[in-house]
């Protein structure tokens, strides 16, 4: 009586390791397909978003060789090249502080509330798209620049949008 109930004994133990091992080899495998498949779609996420960033990054002064060529060669402009971004961005931005706002928005105060630029991003050697608001209203401003031989910067608006209501306004 004692043989049976160590052969059954037995058995059950050996089948039960046999069902373990199948288990945890299969759970391994399973394991191992999620981690590869999510290994994947991560990739495929981040080769996205880096098509995004470039495609973001398209009309960018920095990334324009043509634009940056000309004032490495062609233009008489002794700001380099890597400090022009900040120099425009700068001298328009100074232009926030007038009391009738930012002349260069394209727009006159509403209710007395001044019109400024919050953003500014250079898009080649010519021109610039700028954000501003009052605080109520909010446009964008399309500004062609000049660098002068002093290395002043001279801005002229070429078109200005003006956001009321979910409706833009010229």
């Amino acid at each position: 009586m004692k043989r049976s109930l160590y052969l059954y004994l037995l058995i059950i133990s050996v089948l039960l390791n046999l069902f373990t091992y199948a288990y945890f080899s299969k759970e391994k495998a399973r394991t191992e397909n999620k981690l590869t498949t999510s290994t994947k779609k991560l990739k495929d996420s981040i080769l996205a978003l880096e098509n995004k960033v470039d495609d973001a990054l398209y009309f960018s002064f920095e990334r324009n060789s043509n634009a940056l060529d000309y004032f490495a060669v062609t233009s008489p402009i002794t700001i380099e090249s890597d400090k022009l971004v900040p120099h425009v961005s700068n001298q328009l931005m100074a232009f926030n502080d007038k009391p009738e706002g930012n002349p260069y928005t394209g727009q006159t105060p509403i209710n007395g509330k001044k019109f400024i630029i919050n953003k500014v991003r250079v898009l080649n050697h010519r021109w610039i798209i700028a954000d501003y608001s009052d605080g109520t209203f909010w446009g964008e401003v399309l500004i062609k620049y000049f660098i002068n031989s002093d290395n002043s910067v001279s801005f002229e608006v070429i078109q200005s949008l003006i956001y009321q209501n979910d409706q833009a306004v010229r």
